[in-house]
């Protein structure tokens, strides 16, 4: 039976398609437990994985280095030898894209695990190519899930994320004076398609707090700031921004002890479903069978555009975003008053 000294998993983001990713590092924890584990990602996103208790190590590299012209070419080969110098005999690529896939190829492992539909030609960079004929329907969860499965691990999936103690403590103590239920927002996306009207969340929170009193709470990137400051001023009720001051160990300690949260389909969204939290989302321009949130906890759900384009992946619109004005707050209150209720 094949049994790896040395295993990576090469997933460097998202933020949504790391957690994502955590079943399959907790599954090779169980399938392997004497091997060591590693993750490859990007150093922005390296603070979520640290201290996990399924992970021996993580390899961080700069993903913008590869971007400067000066830089590229040697930080490239140090990233390749660094990885090379680990020795893994079981490499898997999660993200299978041309650069993931040339990563997987400089471990010079025996053993390199990718999907046969990868894109960009990376898997032209595998030993083992896994089919899944069903991906365009299948949640991205359950997509890398085929990868343990072809490994032949057959216990249950789990989401495992390391919450600080001393992260949630200051966390508490911000908190502890303000009413509850604790609301988290999220307001802010990646993608234009994917950003609810800040009108919208300003409605649905005030019907929230008219009906269950409580503290919204705005968090996001940077980016978002200026999206989160158009909410905030509009609700007259007990709030908190922390949009763009919450390091990683800090959001991942606020969403363990949320009550609920509203979020468009991004990456703190998908850590509060991880964290177990009932979790509401706006999705206009995906779909969630594929990325919505995860369907272990029932009282997190995805409410979708039912507009002609919706579901359409469009990063710009062509249609005018006339998935924005139908989707409307009324469709995602009854949802968020049964998470209240509860």
């Amino acid at each position: 039976m094949f049994e790896p000294r040395r295993i990576a998993i090469i997933k460097p983001s998202a933020l949504g398609d790391i957690v994502h990713a955590l079943p399959v590092l907790t599954a090779l924890r169980e399938k392997f437990p004497n091997s060591r584990i590693s993750w490859v990602v990007n150093r922005g996103f390296e603070p979520l994985l640290i201290g996990h208790p399924h992970l021996d190590a993580t390899i961080a590299f700069d993903r913008a280095a590869f971007r400067r012209v000066s830089s590229a070419l040697k930080y490239s080969f140090e990233v390749m030898n660094t990885l090379r110098r680990q020795r893994f005999d079981l490499v898997i690529d999660l993200q299978g894209l041309l650069r993931s896939g040339l990563l997987c190829a400089a471990t010079g492992s025996p053993v390199r695990i990718g999907f046969a539909n990868a894109r960009e030609g990376a898997d032209r960079f595998y030993t083992h190519r896994i089919e899944v004929l069903d991906a365009d329907s299948l949640h991205a969860v359950d997509r890398y899930w085929r990868i343990v499965e072809s490994l032949g691990y057959r216990g249950k999936m789990k989401f495992v994320l390391p919450v600080s103690e001393e992260e949630s403590e200051k966390v508490h103590q911000e908190l502890k004076l303000l009413p509850r239920p604790w609301i988290a927002v999220a307001a802010g996306a990646k993608w234009t398609t994917k950003q609810w009207l800040p009108e919208h969340f300003k409605s649905l929170l005030k019907q929230a707090q008219d009906a269950f009193g409580g503290t919204v709470i705005l968090i996001g990137s940077a980016d978002d700031r200026m999206r989160s400051a158009e909410i905030y001023s509009q609700l007259a009720g007990s709030k908190k921004d922390w949009t763009g001051e919450t390091t990683l160990p800090r959001l991942v300690a606020l969403l363990s002890i949320v009550d609920v949260m509203v979020a468009n389909d991004t990456g703190p969204l998908h850590l509060a479903v991880a964290l177990g939290r009932p979790c509401i989302a706006p999705y206009t321009c995906t779909k969630t069978a594929r990325h919505g949130p995860y369907p272990f906890n029932p009282k997190s759900i995805g409410i979708e555009s039912t507009v002609a384009c919706a579901g359409s992946y469009y990063k710009s619109c062509p249609n005018g975003m006339i998935c924005m004005s139908e989707l409307t707050p009324g469709k995602l209150w009854p949802s968020l008053a049964r998470a209240l209720d509860s």
